[in-house]
């Protein structure tokens, strides 16, 4: 059960910039119009040819994850401030990154792109809606949404701004100039990543004592929450039988958020809330590491489906003599 009385962290405001949070705009918009490259409108058809994975693993992230996380927070004794950010961590698309990593663990590529391209979208509506709907469940988190006045028609806009037209853009680029999307593709893609992290670590310096203060209360939480979550991915593809490199793209999928869009709603609606922006900085940070950890490892175990999936793509590409 979560903490009656308010604890100290639920008071810390994260100092930070009028000018750096206006460069955090522009980092996470810079990352959508990176992953936009890698997008076109045939990533979205894909549904209706291979709709049993990706709805299996949509429900898993708009509905089951939010859920986990609901109840992680009712089970743990967690000051709101923190329950808060680890339900709109919860309720962020999937991180930029679960393609390539995807990729590295031998999964399935194209059904990454694919839940990308669904997921980010569908954020502009499943962000707010998800965050509003649990936060409201509980006294204490439901006690901050109304302290802060979240509004929100207001982060529908905020979320459309940020990931809705850099998505547009880059696509329509991919689409018009797929030559010049393919240059751009793998620069912005690093340098977007590198000026995340830095974001992160100049955040947490200029609040170095508070963050240092707190990381030992919030880091355990984090580690627990993600690996949950990388967890949840893996056993609902399992359990609806999906194929191995599906359960692989299921479990980082589900287990990579984009925490960067988390920290941006932090400062932009809960003035910089301590313990939601320590999880959402903390997650940005390790999930990398945990998603980097488990894709070096089923890179080197080819999936028991992958020879099948090659034949059957062997076949599919041979014309029968006539």
């Amino acid at each position: 059960m979560m903490a009656s009385a308010p604890a100290a962290i639920d008071s810390v405001r994260i100092a930070f910039s009028p000018n750096g949070l206006r460069l955090l705009n522009v980092i996470i918009a810079l990352i959508m119009f990176g992953i936009a490259l890698d997008l076109r409108v045939d990533d979205f058809r894909r549904v209706v040819t291979r709709p049993r994975a990706v709805v299996v693993i949509l429900v898993t992230q708009l509905v089951l994850l939010p859920a986990l996380t609901f109840g992680l927070t009712q089970a743990l004794p967690l000051a709101p401030s923190v329950a808060l950010g680890m339900i709109l961590v919860a309720a962020c698309p999937g991180g930029n990154v679960s393609n390539l990593m995807t990729h590295l663990a031998r999964g399935n590529t194209e059904l990454s792109v694919t839940l990308t391209a669904i997921v980010t979208a569908g954020a502009i509506v499943f962000t707010p809606l998800n965050l509003s709907v649990w936060a409201s469940l509980d006294p204490g988190t439901r006690a901050l949404l109304r302290v802060v006045h979240v509004d929100p028609v207001s982060m529908f806009f905020t979320i459309f701004v940020i990931l809705g037209l850099p998505l547009a853009v880059g696509m329509l680029l991919a689409a018009r100039r797929p030559s010049l999307a393919a240059r751009m593709r793998g620069p912005f893609r690093r340098a977007s990543m590198l000026f995340l992290l830095a974001f992160i670590v100049m955040a947490a310096t200029n609040n170095w004592s508070a963050f240092m203060r707190h990381l030992p209360e919030i880091f355990p939480i984090v580690i627990l929450h993600n690996a949950l979550a990388l967890a949840l991915g893996f056993t609902t593809a399992a359990l609806f039988r999906l194929g191995a490199r599906e359960r692989r793209t299921a479990t980082i999928e589900i287990g990579i958020q984009n925490a960067g869009l988390g920290l941006i709603l932090i400062f932009a609606f809960f003035g910089g809330l301590g313990g939601m922006a320590y999880v959402a900085a903390l997650w940005g940070g390790w999930h990398i590491v945990a998603g980097l950890l488990l894709a070096a490892v089923w890179s080197r175990r080819p999936p028991a489906d992958a020879d099948a999936d090659e034949a059957a793509d062997e076949t599919a590409t041979v014309t029968p003599a006539r």
